[in-house]
């Protein structure tokens, strides 16, 4: 399903009855569309729908959590790091090496980096929550300026020129 939001066009992907995929326009590491399957009609899927009142909610600043079946494809490192990422709370930030604290091994901030890259349910797994050491953006699939926008919408007193830690 694609839909707008105030970041672009969004597009949900649906697998096994939950949430596979967000992908922004310019995705990083987004797959060709045909590999989604069969686009659907808005309400052709409670999955998808959801998806789309949920993350309108978020946009609107009255959601603050999600609450989807999820159902990304990655490995079992992956998906520890995406269910940490589901740990930060709304508008507060982690390093990489504060993430991989968490997992149980510091030393493994570039591992955990690479997993957040490849988070494939944007916004909903909040990879944008994650900052470099020093608290400046780093990578972000959906390009920094996304990133920034989803972090002054968490936290409104954030601005791009103010340190984030």
């Amino acid at each position: 399903m694609v839909f707008d939001s105030p970041l672009g066009l969004l597009t949900a992907v649906e697998h096994d009855a939950g949430l596979a995929a967000v992908y922004m326009a310019e995705h990083k590491r987004r797959p060709a569309l045909e590999t989604f399957g069969e686009a659907v009609a808005p309400a052709a899927s409670r999955v998808l729908d959801a998806t789309a009142e949920q993350l309108g909610e978020y946009f609107s600043g009255v959601r603050h959590s999600f609450s989807l079946p999820l159902a990304p494809v990655g490995s079992d490192f992956q998906h520890r790091v995406w269910a940490a990422l589901r740990e930060i709370p709304y508008g507060e930030l982690r390093s990489y090496g504060e993430l991989a604290a968490m997992l149980g091994d510091p030393s493994m901030a570039q591992a955990v980096g690479s997993a957040n890259g490849r988070n494939p349910i944007s916004i909903v797994v909040p990879c944008h929550r994650v900052v470099g050491s020093d608290g400046s953006l780093t990578g972000y699939a959906g390009g920094l300026e996304r990133k920034q926008f989803l972090l002054e919408l968490e936290n409104p007193s954030r601005t791009h020129t103010e340190a984030l830690f």
